[in-house]
């Protein structure tokens, strides 16, 4: 089968159309096919040959943007099966058939009914088929050619990124690139100068080229300055075609704009100025402004301004102002139109941003000279110094001179000046001025110990002129007078253990003194000398200003005396000098070995024991109460005429118990209370019992009565409080009595009877040492001096 094209659309494409038809029947337009299967005979075998390619592939051409009436002229299909007498029938299928592309199914003539545009689909692929008309068979085996839409001249080029701002630096060399711009042109490039596009510059001249092939954008001139012309707009066209006559074009603006660069000096609008600063401008204060002009911008017209010399540059001094680029000229120190009454400075601008590529251009830095003229004015009275400080002793009599300020008139006029002091305060109050001289004095008694400092403000002003005031402060420092005696530093809470020995330090004390001591007050330390010598303790003074109290005396007892006043005397080292006495208060207290305190009470020993108070109100209503039985039993026996004289061996220990509610006949004997003391305390002789017996003193100290009495009572306490905290007792009232063992030992009794009534000077110190079981008893026989000293 043979495809050919045979349609010419425009006169202009005859060439283009005889070419495509000569090309197509040599080449691509006609295929040669032989039958690649045999016809089945009915009856016979069927004989399977080889398949052999009958369509080779071609590719028609069809013009986009056909306008024509008719349809365009494809192709043709035609397969050697194909006699003419119309048993073949072409059919065609694939992208576009039926709607786009249609073929007469007689002759294979394939024609387009649609215009086409190449930018939207470039080609289509169908696919031709030859069978045969009555039998519907294929003669041809199915095979796939593409239809190709030939592109022409119809899309302009275009500038997709425009238009375009971009910057370049001033002063630039000339062929300086600027920019590369680019257009795109949609028609083929493949395919002719459809899509080559060529660039050309429409506006920008003599300033700026284009390259004709890449689109880069030059600069055309030397030295384009950006103070002349800042801004340019630039048009650049594109045209396809290669630039060619018929093309179509495009076009774009650039807009560019030089950038600055520090090509311009500063410069003084004037050589000479003139400033006016009145001589009562403040210290720190703006005086005036200064400017120099820079044609750059930005950093390129930053600047600095400088003093450089000139009558006035300790006293002024200039900035710059980083917004406006000004020289802000201050005040360094205060003007005096008395003494000088101008000013000459010369100020220099330079920029701080140099580029040494213009360097040629001359120093950029300016030079310009500024006189200051100081204006008069009438100024307040000024103090001689500025502030002053006086001192003044306390209880200084009222009316005292403290001190003098001194201010005058800075004026030419010197008027007189008015002195007085602001009552803002309290502290004004307390001291008075005179008007004319300025002389301080005291408005009331000062006690330095209250307030040692004071505070006030004076003011003067002219007579001539009241409303100018200047002020000064005065500050009065109240100077000491030894008029407080020295004290003790705090109440001391002082202790003595009763195992002290003589020389032992228990105390150290020091002393305050309300007076000023920073010169380092010297406190003299000492009893009181009109007192007799202090047997117990001693006082010395340690020379720093503290005192040590010592003991003088081996032990203490505070069963003896548990309390000692000390007098101490102090005295200070002013002039004159004062004096006081104190009184220490010394306690006796229990203390370990160490030295720690144990106890400081007189209630100590009963504790010991383990007795409250409850205990003890207890144990004397059970001595009252068998006092009580006793008289009883001695008016029985009276009342029976009983013997009343028992011998010593019938002294024993006896139980009365009572079944009934009154006395019966086994209430023969009472129960005799010396059976509780010490046997050797008894004389050999037979008592009464219904006397009291009457013991001779043992002691050679004190009366044996009220001893006795003391021992039992506290032997009675230790026994019923034993029997009160025995859980082995039976749950009722008992009486139990106790007698000694034994009958003078070689070793002595330890008991606690009769202990009071007899005195030995053996030291007991050792019991001491040996360990906590002895500590009550070395408690107990320690207490060996009962003197009591005052």
């Amino acid at each position: 089968m043979r495809i050919t094209s045979t349609s010419c659309i425009c006169p202009v494409l005859v060439c283009l159309c005889f070419v495509q038809r000569c090309y197509g029947a040599a080449h691509h337009g006609s295929i040669k096919v032989t039958r690649n299967q045999t016809k089945h005979i009915e009856g016979e075998t069927e004989v399977h040959h080889r398949p052999k390619r009958g369509w080779v592939w071609n590719q028609f051409f069809v013009l986009e943007e056909h306008m024509g009436p008719d349809p365009q002229y494809v192709g043709k299909l035609h397969s050697n099966s194909d006699k003419g007498d119309g048993s073949v029938k072409y059919i065609l299928t694939g992208e576009g058939a039926g709607t786009i592309f249609i073929i007469d199914d007689t002759t294979g003539d394939i024609h387009s009914t649609k215009s086409l545009d190449r930018e939207q689909k470039t080609h289509y692929v169908l696919h031709a088929q030859a069978i045969d008309r009555r039998t519907n068979k294929p003669l041809e085996p199915e095979s796939e050619f593409i239809i190709k839409v030939q592109d022409i001249n119809d899309n302009a080029p275009k500038f997709t990124d425009g238009p375009y701002i971009v910057t370049v630096p001033e002063m630039s060399e000339m062929g300086t690139s600027v920019l590369q711009v680019t257009a795109t042109d949609a028609d083929d490039p493949t395919y002719g100068n459809s899509a080559r596009v060529v660039y050309s510059i429409l506006q920008g001249q003599p300033y700026f080229s284009v390259d004709p092939k890449t689109g880069v954008i030059r600069t055309a001139l030397h030295n384009m300055d950006r103070e002349a012309r800042e801004h340019y707009s630039v048009v650049i066209q594109a045209k396809d075609m290669a630039g060619q006559v018929g093309g179509l074009s495009g076009s774009t603006t650039v807009n560019i704009t030089l950038t600055d660069v520090n090509d311009n000096p500063p410069r003084f609008p004037q050589k000479h100025y003139q400033l006016y600063v009145p001589e009562s401008a403040q210290v720190g204060s703006a005086v005036g402004k200064i400017k120099a002009n820079d044609a750059d911008t930005g950093s390129n017209a930053d600047m600095k301004y400088t003093i450089i010399n000139g009558d006035g540059a300790g006293v002024f001094s200039i900035s710059t102002d980083k917004e406006t680029r000004e020289g802000i000229l201050s005040l360094k120190k205060p003007l005096n139109y008395e003494k000088k009454k101008s000013y000459t400075l010369n100020i220099e601008g330079a920029n701080t941003h140099l580029d040494f590529r213009f360097s040629h251009l001359g120093p950029f830095k300016d030079v310009t000279m500024l006189k200051v003229i100081v204006g008069d004015v009438d100024e307040p009275p000024l103090f001689t110094m500025p502030s002053y400080v006086m001192e003044v002793y306390e209880n200084a009599k009222i009316g005292t001179p403290v001190g003098t300020v001194t201010a005058h008139d800075p004026d030419a006029t010197n008027s007189l000046v008015r002195y007085f002091i602001d009552h803002n305060t309290e502290e004004d109050r307390y001291f008075t001025i005179d008007a004319s001289t300025g002389t301080i004095k005291t408005a009331k008694i000062f006690d330095r110990e209250e307030t040692p400092w004071y505070n006030i403000t004076v003011a003067a002003s002219e007579i001539d002129n009241p409303e100018l005031v200047s002020h000064v402060p005065v500050g009065v420092r109240i100077l000491d007078v030894n008029d407080n005696p020295p004290e003790l530093a705090r109440d001391y809470d002082v202790v003595v253990c009763e195992n002290s020995k003589p020389g032992q330090v228990i105390q150290t004390i020091t002393a305050t003194d309300k007076d000023n001591s920073a010169s380092g007050a010297r406190f003299h330390f000492s009893l009181d000398e009109g007192l007799s010598l202090n047997p117990n303790f001693t006082l010395r003074n340690n020379e720093d200003n503290t005192a040590s109290i010592l003991t003088r005396r081996r032990r203490y007892s505070r069963t003896t005396q548990d309390i000692y006043y000390l007098p101490v005397l102090i005295s200070d080292g002013g002039v004159p000098p004062l004096s006081s006495s104190s009184t220490l208060t010394i306690r006796v207290c229990a203390c370990e070995r160490d030295g720690r305190v144990r106890t400081c009470h007189a209630e100590a020993f009963l504790s010991s024991a383990g007795l409250s108070t409850g205990a003890l109100i207890a144990i004397l209503l059970c001595i009252v109460i068998l006092l009580a039985i006793v008289v009883l039993f001695i008016t029985l026996r009276r009342s029976k005429k009983e013997p009343l004289i028992i011998s010593e061996e019938d002294v024993r220990e006896n139980v009365v118990t009572y079944d009934d509610e009154g006395g019966g006949e086994e209430d023969t004997e009472a129960f005799d209370i010396t059976a509780l003391r010490n046997p050797s305390a008894a004389e050999e002789l037979k008592y009464r019992r219904d006397v009291r017996p009457e013991v001779k003193p043992l002691s050679r100290h004190h009366p044996s009565s009220s001893l006795d009495s003391i021992d039992v009572q506290e032997f009675l306490n230790q026994r019923l409080a034993e029997a009160d905290l025995d859980p082995s007792v039976p749950p009722y009232d008992s009486l139990q009595t106790y007698a000694y063992e034994g009958h003078r030992s070689e070793a002595g009794s330890i008991s606690s009877l009769d202990s009071a009534t007899t005195h030995s000077d053996q030291d007991y110190n050792y019991l001491g040492d040996w360990g906590p079981e002895f500590k009550k008893l070395a408690e107990l026989y320690g207490e060996i001096e009962p003197e009591r000293t005052t």
